[in-house]
């Protein structure tokens, strides 16, 4: 795996020390994060975004969301009442074992729903511009006043 030495960032940049450690972040998150359980994000349409998880043998009062910081936690625990009964098993191929997912958000997205149905957990994200971050059109007119030539 290729690293990415990110300290020039730090040193030639300055208020961009959110980016910089961004970066450097999601380098070092990606070995870290554990494979369990598969999930998808999708784009469902402009500023609408849902991440399905394969959740398998969870119900809804074991699996916790936490949205904070940009950062979205999603957390399952078994509740130990299936460990007091003694099962036997040939082949156990669905891992119910306890997980902690977290996905970084970019600013003004925000957790909108979250569903449970047929073993898959589907989060709906949207993205909520504030109208002063908008891009607006600017008028541009053809009158040069002569304070600014005075000025040229």
């Amino acid at each position: 795996m290729t690293t990415f030495d990110l300290s020039p960032l730090y040193r030639s940049t300055i208020g961009f020390d959110n980016l910089a450690s961004l970066l450097d972040s999601v380098t070092n998150n990606d070995r870290n994060q554990p494979a369990y359980p598969p999930y998808n994000i999708e784009l469902l349409e402009k500023d609408k975004y849902r991440i399905t998880m394969a959740v398998a043998g969870f119900t809804e009062d074991e699996i916790s969301l936490t949205s904070e910081n940009n950062m979205l936690t999603v957390a399952a625990a078994k509740t130990g009442k299936e460990a007091e009964t003694k099962r036997t098993f040939l082949h156990q191929g669905i891992a119910e074992r306890n997980f902690k997912r977290q996905f970084r958000i970019a600013d003004h997205v925000k957790v909108t729903g979250a569903s449970l149905s047929n073993g898959l957990l589907h989060v709906e994200l949207e993205r909520e511009i504030p109208e002063a971050m908008k891009p607006r059109q600017i008028a541009i007119s053809g009158v040069v006043t002569q304070k600014f030539l005075k000025s040229a």
